[in-house]
């Protein structure tokens, strides 16, 4: 053998002295127990990750859903108070309750003259109508109609026989209650 081969054999003689002999298993147990602890680790802080965020996909689809409810709560209101702030509805809820159209205004100047005549608030005749009960309600109606118990039975043409026909029935003493012209139907 050549000189050089002999250095190199000795240095890796040299080399070999410092790397441990025998089995090598124990140096690799800690560096696998590290990686399977990191590989688990992360498995689980993205499970937990993954979880949190769908959590929270449930909680904002429900917060659409509540909010979605409410807007159509809100314009369903807001469609009513427009109903009934209408110029014509004001007007008629006001002759319901027994309101009328005032007079001439009078206006007071700075000085603390009057300017102006004012004229009494005048009520309009009331519209015409017909024999109507005071109340014009249903309670009325059902208070003057008689107990079905106490009203005679009409027979039927097939319960009577064949030569005999129904039975009128009764026309009522009271008239129906008409709904007024001013009442709102509510």
């Amino acid at each position: 053998m050549s000189t050089t081969a002999r250095q190199l054999r000795g240095k890796a003689a040299r080399l070999a002295r410092l790397l441990p002999s025998g089995p090598s298993s124990a140096a690799r147990t800690p560096f696998v127990l590290l990686v399977v602890l990191l590989l688990s680790g992360g498995l689980i802080t993205l499970l937990l990750l993954n979880s949190s965020l769908s959590q929270g996909s449930f909680r904002l689809s429900e917060l659409k859903k509540r909010t979605t409810e409410l807007t159509d709560q809100q314009q369903a209101l807001q469609r009513d108070v427009d109903g009934r702030s209408a110029p014509d509805a004001l007007a008629r809820r006001a002759r319901e309750l027994g309101m009328v159209p005032g007079g001439s205004p009078a206006f007071l100047d700075t000085d603390g003259t009057v300017r102006g005549v004012p004229g009494e608030a005048t009520a309009p005749p009331p519209p015409p109508s017909a024999a109507t009960p005071s109340s014009g309600t249903a309670d009325a109606a059902e208070e003057a109609a008689p107990e079905p118990s106490a009203a005679p039975s009409a027979t039927t043409g097939a319960d009577a026989g064949p030569g005999a026909s129904p039975a009128p029935s009764a026309p009522s003493a009271e008239p129906s209650p008409s709904p007024s012209p001013t009442s709102s139907g509510r």
